[in-house]
């Protein structure tokens, strides 16, 4: 099974999971821009950075709907394979008779 897995082919969902990670990774320097004055005592940033500190949600979001997709994928494939398994048994029990 391992001969026939290219180590740069995408599975479905890799895409998803990278993309979560940047975005959790963005949020991630966000937040602590944006916490840093505050535990320094100077004027805390506006709004909008704290906004930002949202993208940790929004990035963990996004990877767990890409690793979702990616579980999805690997159990149709799965499915599969045992359905051509049990397929390819039948035929043979049934030629031996």
């Amino acid at each position: 099974m391992r001969d026939k897995t290219q180590t740069n082919s995408a599975a479905p969902g890799d895409r998803l999971i990278r993309a979560g990670g940047v975005v959790f990774l963005v949020g991630t320097v966000a937040t602590v821009v944006t916490v840093t004055p505050l535990f320094l005592g100077s004027t805390p940033f506006p709004t909008y950075m704290f906004l930002l500190s949202m993208l940790m949600g929004v990035g963990f979001l996004i990877a767990g709907v890409g690793l979702m997709r990616s579980v999805a994928a690997g159990r149709r494939q799965a499915r599969a394979a045992s359905a051509s398994a049990s397929a390819a048994s039948a035929s043979s029990a049934a030629a031996s008779r």
